[in-house]
């Protein structure tokens, strides 16, 4: 489920850094944080998609006790406290209803038996140590108007989970040829002080031109340029990409892990569901 995991054979990815070296800018400001009652992580990366939403991206929320998502059309991810209890999957349950797939990364425990399985894959979890970041000449930014050309291209290409509104995450560049987009490359979660580079696909058609590599080195001047820290996420199975982002400067930080599980048909709250912050049953859409 890394969103850029099927890369075009042209693109070069890390090696190891100990990530109490690693740079810790400014974190970014102008977003009003959802209140995190659950157990904080010991780093923002440990947990990106909880960091995002209870921070910078706590506009697109969720919530239901400790358990946060992005809404539906913006990305699928959802988010657990680290140590996940049966209240914790109870709300997960609610706020996704039966039957739905929840997709969670940087989570190593599995959900509860009656959980089905639909997809699990170790990832790796990459960091900005030297990349050459440079703004790109050719690469135009893409909005709301852009969504179904880019939709399109992502189905052509695969690169991951990209929906209607997930251009609002942050921003996105692309590159036209002949009035067409071929290749595009973006920004995902968001924790305070560090941005995802996401969404990097390219056209089989003009592959092996360095095309994302270029987008991937102009999406990461934009984040530099906010004193931000670029990450990403790649599939280990994916070598060629974790060479490609080598390549280009980023080191690794962590292992982590992808999965995607379906709520079961008849999961309820159990009896003795406790109140959080809005009480049991409640949902809380942040920032609406």
């Amino acid at each position: 489920m890394p969103e850029a995991t099927p890369l075009p054979t042209s693109l070069p990815t890390s090696g190891a850094a100990d990530p109490s070296a690693l740079p810790h800018p400014v974190p970014s400001t102008g977003q009003t944080p959802v209140p995190d009652t659950g157990i904080e992580a010991s780093h923002p990366l440990d947990n990106p998609a909880r960091a995002s939403l209870t921070g910078p991206h706590a506009r697109f929320a969720e919530r239901r006790g400790r358990i946060l998502r992005y809404r539906p059309d913006v990305t699928p991810w959802l988010a657990l406290p680290d140590a996940p209890d049966a209240q914790d999957w109870a709300d997960v349950a609610a706020l996704a209803g039966p039957g739905a797939a929840v997709t969670l990364t940087a989570f190593r425990e599995l959900p509860p038996a009656d959980w089905e399985i639909v997809f699990q894959a170790e990832g790796v979890q990459m960091v900005d140590e030297t990349v050459d970041a440079a703004p790109d000449a050719e690469a135009l930014l893409l909005g709301p108007a852009d969504v179904p050309e880019m939709l399109d291209l992502v189905g052509r290409t695969r690169p991951g989970p990209f929906l209607p509104r997930t251009v609002e995450l942050g921003t996105y560049l692309g590159i036209r040829r002949s009035g067409v987009l071929v290749a595009m490359a973006g920004e995902r979660l968001h924790p305070a002080g560090w941005t995802e580079i996401s969404g990097v696909c390219t056209d089989s058609s003009v592959r092996g031109q360095g095309l994302a590599t270029r987008l991937i080195r102009a999406v990461a001047h934009g984040i530099r340029e906010r004193g931000e820290t670029p990450f990403l996420h790649a599939a280990g199975s994916n070598t060629s990409a974790i060479r490609l982002y080598e390549s280009l400067g980023f080191a690794l930080r962590r292992k982590t892990s992808f999965l995607s599980a379906v709520v079961p048909a008849d999961a309820a709250p159990p009896a003795d569901a406790r109140t959080r912050d809005q009480g049991a049953g409640s949902l809380e859409q942040v920032g609406r």
